[in-house]
């Protein structure tokens, strides 16, 4: 792929001054150039690339590190790559990854102690990471990421690993123009277009020979960024493009989820036979909290050495859907598959609203992709809908 660096100099747009709210046309090559200026900048791009057969994310140093011309399929408990008619760079839907093990890192030290004769010297872990900055973030992760500054930055107790992550975190997102067939951020108003919570956010307009890139300002660093890119104002074509992209997107989600009453419906069902039949497929492997962009479970593990002289103190994340996890004195307080699924469900769709103000699902669909036995989250909660609708002769379970 060429780059701006490389492409002759009459041929590029002038760089403009840009300001936040504001929106600028670039030429495809120009996504090198950012990259280029943010490492300038001292971040660490994390982006999407093809690794190990799926699309992850990971340390990216140039446009040629994108999955440029590939796009994956997704079904219940199925994934593959495939390849694209185009070169579009971000014509993928998610892969398993989420933007969560960044800056809430599946492992984490939280201290140390060590023995000075009679007592123990504790140390607390207090790294100072990397300037980060996400490139490629979907609407859905976007309103993931805002849950999780919720639980984190804005509770009785603030995080301060997250805390420290955050503070310099730069996000590129990038409206979705491609939704998986497991995907319904349309239902949940999460996506597919980033409306908040980005520096700067990318449409890609693929017309023919003519792909470029309309990018959207939405903070002052990211205003200061783009105003280094050579650009040019977007036309009323460009912006027309943009919304078709968007509006495209939202209509050909693979899946839809009935938001209106859930939370009622959830609690009014805790002993709902349809819990059974979930339970008698779920494996309770946990893939579905491990790849969710807003689970955030934990728990913690306390070593020593063999001498007994150093201790340490490290988070781990952790499961519902484990055995361990309910566990207090006495034992498990959900032993069985049926209760594990049934709070975590019940919890992602209804109980969340009641602790943070909004439900803890983005529509993002990886927990049903991603399912080994392919359990459909959308599918159960229509289910338990269904199942109070009053037929001929039969009493409604409503009570």
């Amino acid at each position: 792929m060429s780059t701006v660096a490389n492409a002759p100099r009459e041929s590029l747009p002038k760089a403009n001054s840009v300001k936040p709210g504001s929106s600028v046309v670039v030429p495809t090559d120009g996504i090198e150039a950012l990259i280029q200026a943010l490492i300038c900048r001292g971040y660490e791009v994390l982006g999407p690339q093809v690794r190990d057969g799926a699309i992850v994310y990971g340390p990216i140093t140039s446009s040629r590190d994108l999955p440029a011309g590939w796009t994956d399929e997704q079904q219940n408990g199925k994934y593959r790559l495939k390849r694209r008619r185009d070169g579009a760079l971000f014509g993928y839907v998610l892969g398993p990854h989420s933007w969560k093990r960044y800056l809430y890192p599946p492992i984490q030290k939280l201290w140390s102690a060590d023995r000075s004769q009679k007592s123990f010297d504790i140390a607390e872990e207090q790294p100072q990471p990397a300037k980060l900055a996400l490139l490629g973030v979907r609407a859905c992760e976007l309103h993931a990421i805002a849950l999780q500054d919720k639980i984190f930055l804005r509770g009785p107790y603030v995080d301060p690993g997250y805390q420290r992550r955050r503070q310099s975190l730069f996000i590129v997102a990038v409206n979705c123009c491609e939704p998986g067939g497991t995907c319904f951020c349309a239902s949940t108003d999460t996506g597919p277009k980033a409306t908040s919570g980005y520096d700067l956010a990318i449409t890609e307009l693929l017309t023919g020979n003519d792909s470029k890139l309309l990018i959207s300002v939405g903070s002052g660093a990211g205003a200061e960024l783009l105003s280094e890119i050579p650009s040019t104002p977007p036309n009323k074509l460009d912006e027309e493009a943009a919304a078709a992209v968007s509006a495209r997107a939202a209509a050909r989600m693979g899946r839809k989820l009935e938001t209106g009453g859930l939370k009622e419906l959830l609690y009014r069902n805790v002993d709902n036979p349809l819990w059974d039949k979930v339970a008698a497929r779920c494996l309770s492997c946990a893939n579905c909290t491990m790849v969710c962009p807003t689970c955030f479970c934990t728990t913690v593990e306390d070593t020593t050495d063999l001498t007994g002289s150093k201790a340490e103190r490290w988070r781990r994340w952790d499961s519902c859907f484990t055995l361990d996890f309910s566990y207090i004195h006495g034992g498990s307080v959900r032993v069985s598959a049926k209760s594990r699924y049934r709070q975590w469900m019940t919890h992602k769709l209804a109980a969340w609203i009641d602790q943070f103000g909004r439900s803890g699902c983005v529509g993002c669909g990886r927990c049903i992709t991603w399912c080994p036995v392919g359990i459909d989250i959308t599918a159960e909660a229509q289910a338990l809908r269904d199942s109070e609708v009053i037929k001929p002769g039969l009493e409604t379970l409503r009570s």
